[in-house]
C-alpha cells in the first residue's frame, strides 16, 4: 500500500469515529425517536433500553469518503459498489425510519432493483463447480436469475443474522478479512483496497456496538453490508478462477443456510409465513441456551456473537487450507450444511427440555 493510502487509512479510521460519536450525541440529545429501535416486544429484540438505528448511516457516510478518494487520489471508480450500496442503503433506510414496508413488497422492491443494477453492471457468475449448472448459466435469463438469487440470500442472511451485539459486525469482519488476503496475495489490488477499507470501517462501528451497544446496524447497515458481501465475493471469485466456488459456498455457509433453513422451517414445520420473524433462528436458540447458563442478559448478548463466530472461524479453516481443491470444498460444503441441521435440532430440544 503507497504511503497516501496509509495517511489516507488514518484519516478513514479518525473520521469514522469521530461521525460515529458525534451523531450519537446529536441523537441522544434531541431524542430523536424516528430512527430509535425501543421495541423491546418483538422476537429479534434481545436489548433492555432504546438503542438507535445509525450504524448504516455513518458506514454509507464513510463509505463516501472512500469512493471520493479513490476517484480524485487513485483514478478508480467503484460504479458497482456506489450503484449497490446507495440503493440498498436507501431501501434500508426506510425501514429504519419506520415507514412501513410489507415484507412481500420489500421483496419485490429489493429483486426488481438488484434485477437493473445486476444488468447494468454486467454482473455474472463464471462457474459453480457443478458442469449442469454451468451450462444452465450461459441460458442470460438464468444467469440474471442466478445472481439475483446469490444477492438476495446474503443481503436478507445478513438482516437476519443482525440481532445481537457484534454478530454480523464480526461475521463480516471475518469474511472481509479473508477476502483481503486472497486479493493481496492474488495481487488484485483495486479489490484488495477497497476491501481493506470496509474493513477498517466495520473496526470503528463495533467500537459502538460491541460489547455493549451504542448504535445498532439497522436495516439500512445490514443491507450495506450485504451488498459489500455479495459484490466483493463475486469480484474476488472472478479475480481468482483457481480458486474453488464452493469455497465461497463455505465462506457463506452461514448466511446462506440461515435463509434458506428458517424459510424451509418456517413454512413445512412451523406452518408459518416464511415473511415474518419468530423466535427459533439459531443464533436466538444459542442465546437462550448461554442465558440459562448465566442468567444475565448482556452478557449472553455479546458472549453469543462470540461463540458463533468462534465456531464460525473454526469450521472455515478446512475450506481455507483447501481452497483450490474443488472437490473437497464441494463435499465440506456439505458436511457443513449436515452440521448445522444437527446442531440445530440439539440446541432446539435442549431448548425445550
Amino acid at each position: 500500500m503507497f504511503f497516501n493510502d496509509l495517511i489516507f487509512v488514518f484519516i478513514l479510521i479518525a473520521y469514522s469515529y469521530l461521525q460515529n460519536r458525534i451523531l450519537l450525541n446529536v441523537f441522544n440529545k434531541n431524542r430523536n425517536v424516528s430512527l430509535s429501535d425501543s421495541d423491546f416486544t418483538k422476537p429479534q429484540a434481545f436489548h433492555e433500553k432504546s438503542t438507535y438505528r445509525i450504524g448504516g448511516i455513518t458506514i454509507f457516510l464513510a463509505l463516501i469518503i472512500i469512493f471520493l478518494y479513490s476517484f480524485f487520489f487513485n483514478k478508480l471508480v467503484y460504479f458497482e459498489y456506489i450503484s449497490f450500496c446507495t440503493i440498498f442503503f436507501i431501501l434500508g433506510l426506510i425501514d429504519d425510519l419506520k415507514i412501513n414496508l410489507k415484507p412481500k413488497l420489500r421483496l419485490l422492491l429489493m429483486s426488481s432493483f438488484l434485477i437493473v443494477l445486476i444488468i447494468n453492471n454486467n454482473f455474472y457468475i463464471e462457474k459453480t463447480g457443478l458442469g449442469f449448472l454451468n451450462n444452465l448459466l450461459e441460458i442470460d435469463i438464468f444467469s440474471l436469475f442466478f445472481v439475483c438469487l446469490c444477492f438476495l440470500f446474503i443481503i436478507n442472511g445478513s438482516n437476519l443474522i443482525d440481532g445481537f451485539n457484534g454478530l454480523l459486525g464480526i461475521h463480516s469482519l471475518i469474511i472481509f478479512i479473508v477476502l483481503f488476503t486472497i486479493n493481496l496475495i492474488g495481487e488484485n489490488s483495486y479489490l484488495a483496497e477497497i476491501i481493506f477499507f470496509v474493513i477498517m470501517i466495520i473496526l470503528v462501528f463495533l467500537k459502538f456496538n460491541f460489547p455493549n451497544a451504542k448504535i445498532f446496524l439497522g436495516d439500512s447497515g445490514a443491507y450495506l453490508i450485504g451488498v459489500l458481501i455479495a459484490i466483493s465475493i463475486i469480484n474476488t471469485s472472478i479475480a481468482n478462477p483457481d480458486i474453488s466456488p464452493f469455497f465461497f459456498c463455505i465462506l457463506l455457509f452461514y448466511l446462506f443456510f440461515e435463509v434458506f433453513f428458517s424459510f424451509i422451517r418456517k413454512l413445512f414445520f412451523a406452518r408459518q409465513s416464511p415473511f415474518f420473524p419468530d423466535g427459533n433462528h439459531l443464533h436466538m436458540l444459542v442465546y437462550k441456551f448461554v442465558l440459562k447458563k448465566n442468567k444475565r442478559k448482556l452478557t449472553s448478548n455479546y458472549m453469543t456473537s462470540l461463540y458463533i463466530n468462534l465456531f464460525y472461524v473454526v469450521l472455515i479453516i478446512p475450506g481455507t487450507l483447501f481452497m483450490n481443491n474443488g472437490m473437497f470444498c464441494k463435499y465440506y460444503f456439505l458436511f457443513l450444511l449436515l452440521s448445522y441441521i444437527y446442531f440445530y435440532k440439539m440446541l432446539y430440544r435442549k431448548i425445550k427440555s
